[in-house]
């Protein structure tokens, strides 16, 4: 089972090759889309993408989901943004917040931030008690297999950096008029709670890594690498669910 400690945060791209790279998977995932929509192909609908994403704060989640997103149209896509659950939401069972956006057949969602911060933030932070959040491991895993045995392709990303990037994200930001606004004093407080964190974040893939729904653990030191490994897991793992209910999917070149 792997852990944050097997991520090589050494992986990197030049920005040459990650640009190059990062057009040809943009372009194909945008082919893809469009046949599961049943806007190009023989007119059939495809399985339904689910995309999670999870990771440290100034990961990279925002500049990946902008890239996974950039050559869509906003018609064909949702991304849906969790924050602390409000008063109303509090009073139903954790999930029930993320049901309406979870997408139908041709459709396709991204979550910035997801359920897992049931066995996350509401762990580490005393938010939930400790057999409401080792009662989550189970209840996310069912959620996850029922959705995908309905033809849900479900893909889950933690977005992995050292402490030391980190830091070096924060101060940067802080330093950033235009960018100093992500910044909060809870991003602060998290960060002496790393080890706390890290021991959630293993013990969360532990459980929750499953043959349906395996988490994809993406190297973020480099913006640059995670990007394209974020477009490129989505790819192939789209290509697979849409063989899996029989849509081959159309080359590139043929589609366009």
């Amino acid at each position: 089972m792997a852990s944050l400690d097997d991520v090589d945060l050494s992986l990197k791209l030049t920005k040459e090759v990650g640009l190059e790279r990062l057009e040809r998977a943009q372009k194909r995932l945008l082919a893809l889309r469009l046949q599961c929509g049943g806007l190009i192909g023989d007119g059939s609908i495809g399985p339904p993408l689910l995309v999670l994403f999870e990771g440290w704060d100034a990961s990279g989640k925002g500049g990946a989901i902008r890239r996974l997103t950039a050559p869509l149209d906003p018609r064909h896509f949702e991304v849906a943004e969790f924050a602390a659950p409000s008063s109303r939401e509090q009073r139903h069972h954790f999930l029930w917040r993320f049901w309406p956006h979870v997408p139908g057949r041709g459709g396709m969602c991204v979550f910035d931030r997801t359920y897992y911060g049931r066995v996350l933030v509401e762990r580490v932070e005393g938010l939930a008690g400790r057999s409401e959040w080792e009662r989550a491991y189970r209840e996310i895993v069912e959620f996850e297999r029922s959705l995908c045995s309905e033809g849900m392709v479900l893909i889950k990303f933690w977005m992995h950096i050292s402490d030391k990037e980190q830091l070096a994200r924060f101060k940067a930001r802080a330093g950033d008029p235009l960018k100093a606004w992500k910044l909060t004093d809870d991003d602060w407080r998290n960060r002496e709670k790393r080890a706390a964190y890290e021991r959630a974040v293993n013990d969360m893939i532990y459980e929750t890594d499953h043959d349906m729904a395996p988490w994809s653990l993406v190297a973020g030191e480099s913006k640059s690498y995670a990007r394209v490994a974020v477009l490129e897991t989505v790819i192939e793992k789209l290509e697979q669910g849409m063989r899996a209910v029989g849509q081959e999917p159309l080359r590139v070149e043929a589609a366009l």
